[in-house]
């Protein structure tokens, strides 16, 4: 994923990332695009970052391609085993757009409220 741009647009409590991935190699080649979601702050404890979405995209040479990713307030929700509920909690979160979990291409942030 050498090359990507960002936009991220709510719609009905929906957010969706949208980038654009361009092959720069010189053989078809495929990516794998990830979302990862962060809960700067949560009541309980929490993974650094959690796998929310994926999507696989085959590229020929030089060939870009929009890749969306969706996500909504259940994907933010974590269970509560004290309350034996899903719980969404208001605050910070990052998206974390990355090509694996340790190759992060890049952090967004953004508040539920």
């Amino acid at each position: 994923m050498p090359s990507a741009y960002y936009i991220y647009t709510v719609y009905n409590k929906t957010i969706t990332f949208s980038l654009t991935v361009k092959h720069t190699g010189n053989r078809e080649g495929q990516e794998i695009v990830q979302l990862y979601i962060r809960d700067v702050k949560s009541s309980l404890s929490r993974p650094v970052k959690e796998l929310k979405r994926f999507k696989k995209v085959k590229l020929m040479p030089g060939e870009e391609k929009i890749v969306s990713l969706s996500i909504d307030k259940e994907v933010l929700s974590f269970f509560d085993a004290e309350r034996h509920e899903w719980i969404c909690e208001p605050g910070k979160f990052e998206t974390i757009i990355a090509a694996s979990a340790m190759d992060i291409k890049d952090v967004l942030k953004f508040e539920l409220k």
